[in-house]
């Protein structure tokens, strides 16, 4: 007997009480969710991860952190619920004859993307193995053979012997000295890693000079061109670039080859440490591939997505095909789209340098020691408007949306925005506009108490003078690039400014890298808690930290040269200096008497046009009606001519009859 919708509300409350927070004995969720985002770094196969999850669990408690991270936990577990009662009433209605219409365009979507698979590029993924850890080793030998880790209240790498015990980046110091007792802490060097990876670069520049940097230790690279330059196959390449990086930088990397970057990202982290992965590119061999790979194995899907997805069944990536028409009414059009790229193993093929990726927004945020005093709340707001106009001055961008973050002392993050009646980038006006929303949070949110604060601005508009064209007008100039394919352009899909097909993935990896990012606030936090660890200078640390290990940063240092390089161009090849003339805009040589000659000019055509403008209704007016041009359509034989006798051309007498005889 089919179950009415009352039924199944009632289903879905009970789903929701069950919600309730588990007993500290049954935290197994939670225990998961403290082992972090770097769960799924090389050199933790052998680690009984059960084991470390227990010491993180029993380290953690009791602190505001694992307070935080158990009502996330909870709250996560409450929305499981949800999307389970939701997919049991999909499963119902599936079960009465409907969701045919989901199952025909999920089917339909599979088959367009099936059209845009390209099989004819060779694409690579290179990370340097535990490189912070190996720039150490080469100025200090004796760390060889011994465990040790770089960065101390939160870690940033170790080696691998210091892996085996289930150390791992993002994890609080005191929590790794448990796991591993004795484990040697080393000071981070920014300066010198930096170093390191502008040696490497020059190694890739070789293989693909248009080589894009994901962060300081990894890299993806489009080598079809030198392999057909050089009549070698895609693995004696990377074969090849591996030794030379090893011979002239003395560090080992590790890669993957494979038909698009999202494949070669995963296929590089299969044979780590100092090892190569090679994905045949035919169809047959991606889709064998991705049927039993782990869906956290996959770049954009953390814990909380792998955990929705474990749920409604979905474990790897071939148990993506099965639920195809349930995942767009539990997760979005989005997560659909993006879901069914990775069962189908199809990703991006355009490499390109990092700084010439499209900006989406610019921000600086802070963090601190709990802070509620509201002058000094004003003073730290006014910091942060004074670095975001140096952020968006080096950037050349301003920006029509202006957001405010937050994160309480007991971390819970709230955001504000505010549309500015015109685009800003000075400190005074960013300054301003935050104030207005911080000043409204203040009235919301009594006895404020802050952590975090940031400001971040959207839909940017470029302050970038571009080169002149042929007319001489000024216009942006995107910097060289690969000729995109033609079946990528004729794809179904959405295109980028320079034809390349959008993939759904990178509003889900910036999400990876974002929960990434708050994760390590919250364990440097941890770490200051604990009374064995320094807390002296604190903040700055874990501000350097986020600030270098990611990719955001990393693009930021290459945008830093490359604005250093273009202005040393400028310098020894400076443009010729020019005056816009007032009436067309279209600049003009710096001579006073050729530029006058123009405005003249300009003037004369200016009058010319009003004359010409002025006199045009006088000549519509007095000139004759015109007839309509004569039809090219066959007339059918027998109809009398438009105008003579007969009912059809009354008709069409009395259409014109209706009309002046003057327009």
């Amino acid at each position: 007997m089919p179950r009415h919708n009352e039924d199944l509300a009632g289903e879905a409350q009970a789903a929701v009480n069950q919600a309730a927070p588990p007993a500290a004995s049954q935290h197994h969720t939670l225990k998961y969710h403290l082992l972090g985002p770097s769960l799924t770094k090389s050199g933790q196969d052998g680690v009984d991860q059960k084991k470390v999850s227990e010491i993180i669990y029993n380290a953690s408690k009791g602190s505001r952190y694992f307070n935080n991270e158990e009502n996330k936990d909870r709250n996560l577990t409450v929305k499981i619920n949800r999307i389970l009662a939701k997919k049991r009433e999909l499963e119902r209605v599936e079960a009465q004859g409907g969701l045919k219409n989901d199952l025909r365009k999920a089917d339909e979507y599979i088959a367009e993307l099936e059209l845009s698979r390209e099989l004819d590029q060779v694409l690579v993924h290179m990370d340097c193995d535990a490189f912070y850890a190996a720039v150490e080793e080469l100025d200090h030998p004796e760390l060889r053979d011994v465990p040790f880790a770089v960065g101390k209240g939160v870690l940033t790498t170790c080696n691998y012997h210091a892996r085996k015990f289930g150390c791992r980046s993002g994890m609080a110091g005191f929590v790794a000295d448990k796991l591993c007792p004795g484990l040697i802490h080393i000071p981070l060097n920014f300066d010198k890693y930096t170093a390191k990876a502008k040696e490497v670069r020059a190694v890739l520049e070789r293989y693909d000079p248009r080589f894009e940097s994901a962060s300081l230790d990894e890299a993806y690279l489009n080598v079809t061109a030198y392999c057909e330059e050089h009549d070698m196959s895609g693995e004696d390449v990377v074969s090849q670039m591996r030794a030379e990086v090893f011979e002239e930088c003395e560090i080992t990397i590790s890669a993957g080859i494979a038909a698009n970057a999202k494949l070669a990202k995963i296929c590089s982290n299969i044979n780590k440490p100092n090892g190569q992965f090679f994905l045949p590119s035919d169809r047959a061999s991606i889709l064998a591939f991705m049927r039993d790979l782990p869906t956290r194995k996959v770049n954009g899907i953390g814990r909380v997505f792998e955990r929705e997805l474990d749920a409604i069944g979905v474990k790897t990536c071939g148990d993506i095909y099965a639920q195809r028409q349930y995942l767009r009414g539990l997760f979005g059009e989005k997560a659909f789209e993006f879901l069914m790229s990775i069962h189908l193993g199809l990703g991006r093929t355009n490499v390109q340098p990092a700084e010439e990726h499209e900006r989406k927004s610019v921000g600086t945020e802070s963090t601190f020691h709990d802070m509620e005093d509201p002058t000094e709340l004003r003073e730290k707001l006014r910091w942060i408007a004074d670095e975001l106009e140096k952020d968006l001055e080096r950037t050349q961008f301003k920006g029509r949306t202006l957001v405010l973050k937050i994160k309480l002392h007991s971390y819970e993050v709230f955001t504000r925005q505010f549309q500015p009646p015109k685009a800003v980038h000075k400190a005074d006006d960013l300054y301003n506009f935050g104030l207005q929303m911080f000043e409204k949070i203040e009235k919301e949110i009594p006895g404020l108490k802050l952590r975090l604060m940031g400001l971040r601005c959207t839909h940017l508009v470029s302050m970038k003078k571009g080169e002149r064209d042929f007319f001489g007008r000024s216009r942006q100039t995107s910097r060289g690039s690969r000729e995109p394919s033609l079946d990528r352009k004729a794809s179904s899909g959405e295109l980028d400014s320079e034809g390349w097909q959008k993939w759904p993935d990178e509003e889900f990896e910036a999400a990876a890298r974002l929960e990434q990012q708050d994760e390590m606030e919250e364990l440097e936090r941890l770490s200051q808690q604990d009374p064995h660890m320094p807390s002296e200078d604190s903040e700055r640390k874990a501000f350097e930290v986020r600030k270098h290990d990611n990719g955001f940063a990393w693009r930021l240092l290459l945008e830093e040269e490359r604005a250093k390089e273009e202005a040393e161009n400028r310098a020894r090849n400076p443009l010729p200096e020019q005056w816009n003339c007032p009436i067309c805009s279209v600049p003009q040589n710096a001579d006073e008497r050729a530029f006058n000659a123009h405005i003249d000019a300009c003037l004369s055509r200016q009058t010319i046009k009003e004359i010409v403008h002025t006199v045009e209704p006088v000549a519509q007016v007095a000139s004759p009606v015109m007839l309509p041009p004569p039809s090219t359509a066959r007339r059918k034989r027998g109809r009398p001519p438009s105008g003579g006798g007969g009912e059809g051309g009354g008709e069409v007498g009395e259409k014109r009859a209706r009309k002046a005889f003057f327009a």
